[in-house]
């Protein structure tokens, strides 16, 4: 039988097996080789129609899917993505990365992702209400807090978690911890809007500190930040820098790049600028007015990657695929020595080729992490969540934050000696290859309890 062809999930197979492939997992796991055909099938596809009534009075129809990829290690956890680009491909993909990122946690979560090809930019609260409450009529019947826990994702922010959760609740007669976002009077965890942000940053201090053998905590200070996005991960991640010491240089979206043109970088009031401007559905360029010529340039239907001239640090904060070859090429040209993805899978596979080849040939080394790793802060922090609705209590922003930085300082341990115990490089002195911990970690964990399961034999 001929497969429809799925690109988006291909490449993120394929990327994970031939970082197995190029290790010495299965020569000394060779039991785990069984699994892969297995691990690359969801548990469980649901896809179902959305029909609902515009402010026009008009019928909509919309295609709603769920992917509940592998609920081995706890209930299906990932977000929810209202975009017209949503297909089956992307979600498949998003599942898989998922599942692994999810194990990378040590919470107890499995994988798994959703969504829409519903566009909420230029709707009124009223139609994404409407949408919100057909979308869950069929999506309850598949949710629950010990089945499956979604999210938010992009399109799918605080507004629309509440209009969610409450058609949940008038459905199923249950107030339950099954969504994770929620507002703070009504579940909600604090940090969750600024996690995945700011485990980013976590994560980029732990390689800067490992890389310069330091324990300081003012190795950002000074460092030229690229960032893509100028979304939920983009924004915090930007404020968290700033704190730091950083000199935030870029920030985009899909219509354009915002690029400074001396030292001074964005400052918390230029973010929450381009915050207001989001929270509206509204594109950079409507900032213009604000951001004033003398100090920033903005580059139409441009990503940044090529623009930002000498820059120290590249974190992908936008979509899958934001950084191609060639732009991996420019970073390394203009001084790029980490990169750490806030998206799914940021990269192309010609991009990780170019960071993992520069990783093993300069002398000073350039270290690239995966999404799945660098980006888990968020997941890690709606597991926090769904904690926190189990015992009916809320912690303290002080709690979240430094649970959320300890879970991401494990992460980056954790990857660290995989990538070691695990490599197959002649060069110890080379910095160890994050990609390859990352994978090989997830895989492993995932691996081992499906085999305890009996998933596999």
């Amino acid at each position: 039988m001929v497969r429809p062809s799925e690109p988006e999930f291909e490449q993120a197979y394929n990327e994970l097996l031939l970082t197995l492939e190029d290790s010495s997992l299965f020569q000394k796991k060779p039991q785990f080789r069984k699994l892969l055909p297995v691990i690359s099938v969801p548990e469980r596809v649901i896809q179902f129609r959305v029909v609902w009534e515009n402010d026009a009075g008009e019928i909509q129809v919309n295609n709603g899917f769920r992917v509940q990829y592998n609920s081995t290690l706890g209930p299906y956890k990932g977000g929810l993505r209202f975009h017209p680009s949503v297909n089956l491909s992307i979600l498949k993909f998003l599942g898989y990365e998922q599942t692994f990122k999810n194990a990378l946690t040590g919470l107890s979560m499995g994988g798994g992702k959703g969504g829409s090809d519903f566009d909420p930019k230029g709707k009124s609260d009223n139609e994404i209400r409407r949408f919100c409450d057909a979308f869950m009529r069929e999506l309850s019947r598949h949710i629950g807090y010990n089945t499956d826990v979604p999210a938010g994702d992009i399109g799918v922010g605080g507004r629309e978690i509440g209009f969610l959760f409450g058609a949940f609740k008038r459905y199923r007669n249950s107030w339950e911890g099954v969504l994770t976002g929620k507002g703070l009077s009504w579940g909600g965890s604090l940090i969750r809007p600024e996690a995945t942000g700011y485990g980013l940053v976590y994560f980029v201090e732990r390689m800067l500190q490992y890389a310069l053998k330091t324990d300081s905590k003012d190795v950002f200070k000074g460092k030229r930040v690229a960032l893509s996005g100028s979304g939920n991960v983009a924004q915090y991640a930007a404020l968290k820098l700033i704190d730091l010491g950083a000199i935030v240089v870029s920030l985009s979206d899909s219509k354009g790049t915002y690029v400074v043109k001396g030292d001074e970088g964005f400052t918390t009031a230029e973010i929450a600028a381009v915050a207001d401007a989001k929270l509206l559905h509204r594109d950079l360029v409507s900032l213009t007015s604000t951001f004033v010529e003398s100090k920033f340039t903005y580059h139409a239907g441009a990503r940044p990657w090529t623009l930002v001239g000498k820059v120290d640090i590249a974190l992908p904060c936008a979509t899958q695929n934001e950084v191609s070859g060639a732009e991996a090429a420019a970073l390394v040209a203009a001084g790029c020595r980490y990169i750490a993805e806030g998206s799914n899978m940021g990269s192309t596979m010609e991009a990780i080729d170019v960071f993992e080849s520069t990783r093993r040939s300069l002398p000073e080394g350039i270290w690239y992490a995966p999404g799945k790793a660098a980006n888990c802060g968020g997941v890690a922090v709606s597991g926090l969540e769904m904690a926190q609705n189990s015992q009916r209590v809320s912690w303290t922003r002080e709690e979240v934050d430094r649970k959320l930085f300890e879970i991401m300082s494990t992460c980056f341990d954790v990857c660290v000696e995989t990538a070691k115990e695990y490599s197959i490089e002649d060069d110890a002195s080379k910095l160890p290859s994050i990609v390859k911990g990352a994978n090989i970690a997830g895989f492993i964990k995932v691996a081992d309890a499906m085999t305890n399961l009996g998933d596999f034999y």
